[in-house]
């Protein structure tokens, strides 16, 4: 009985932690990145201020393959962003210019989180881009 009751425990908590992760990467994003980053198809692209997290991720899972070193950059780049370090295409970065140091705006152990949801739940499946071009990396029109 004690070992039916230490795993229930235990499934629960695990079940819990994962809810609470994935609230707490949302609710992180949300706070943190969404001012800049939507989390959505953009319905006018000239209104953007910042590629779409949908791109992001569609670009950083194309550079790293796992999870691990896909977080690791994310968590990375935010804090010192830099040119030579940057996974979008460069006439992105002309067009937004490269991103802010977010190193006095969120932890790198918020980072981990934000990235790590971001991981999850971008692109989303089916996610084919946003213009001519994009299976083959070319012309993103948003990211």
């Amino acid at each position: 009985m004690k070992k039916q009751n230490f795993l229930l425990t235990l499934g629960t908590t695990l079940l819990l932690t994962g809810t609470l992760y994935a609230q707490d990467g949302a609710a992180l994003f949300d706070a943190k990145c969404a001012a800049c980053h939507q989390t959505s198809r953009p319905s006018d692209i000239s209104t953007l201020v910042a590629p779409p997290v949908m791109g992001v991720m569609r670009h950083v899972k194309m550079k790293y393959t796992t999870k691990e070193e896909a977080v690791a950059f994310i968590a990375d780049y935010a804090l010192d962003p830099q040119v030579s370090k940057a996974v979008c295409m460069p006439q992105k970065i002309k067009r937004f210019g490269l991103m802010p140091s977010q190193k006095d705006k969120v932890s790198k152990d918020e980072l981990q989180t934000i990235a790590s949801w971001m991981y999850d739940n971008f692109p989303s499946k089916g996610f084919q881009g946003m213009g001519k071009g994009h299976k083959e990396g070319k012309n993103c029109q948003a990211h």
